[in-house]
């Protein structure tokens, strides 16, 4: 009985009859001496806007949650007594804060807005190709005038 990696391993094997078990030779070695790409161009695909804004969405899903812990963080020291409250509220008053702030809040409007485009597909609305396009545009024009909103409230 064979151990369970050589199986796993497709190789030229004739048949005691004589007639190749899984392809001929010639298969074989051109499957191996194809001219396959080793390293994918990703400048070269150029992805439909409803594909980019799937993407987007989950980029945006992983920076709220680095951001919450960030976010958690100066919750945790603003209620840890007036020190702290002082100490988060100076922090929060900076360039670099209000741009973070920002950014978290921004993925959070991208993010609402393309959940709720993901919902109503969800529901059998915007399934269609030119919908599905214009769904997208949607998605971006609605979370670009959130996000210019949001930077207008931080500053």
């Amino acid at each position: 009985m064979p151990d369970s990696f050589s199986t796993m391993i497709v190789t030229y094997q004739p048949s005691a009859t004589g007639s190749p078990a899984r392809g001929t030779k010639r298969e074989c070695e051109s499957a191996v001496n194809s001219k396959r790409p080793v390293n994918l161009d990703l400048s070269k695909f150029h992805f439909p806007l409803p594909a980019i804004t799937s993407i987007v969405h989950r980029i945006s899903g992983i920076i709220i949650f680095v951001g919450v812990a960030f976010m958690l963080y100066g919750l945790q020291l603003s209620l840890s007594g007036e020190e702290g409250f002082s100490r988060v509220s100076g922090l929060l008053d900076s360039f670099l804060a209000k741009l973070i702030t920002w950014g978290i809040l921004s993925a959070l409007l991208y993010h609402l807005v393309a959940g709720i485009k993901h919902l109503l597909m969800d529901m059998g609305i915007g399934e269609e190709l030119e919908s599905g396009r214009l769904a997208a545009k949607a998605t971006v024009v609605i979370s670009v005038i959130l996000i210019l909103l949001a930077g207008v409230w931080v500053w």
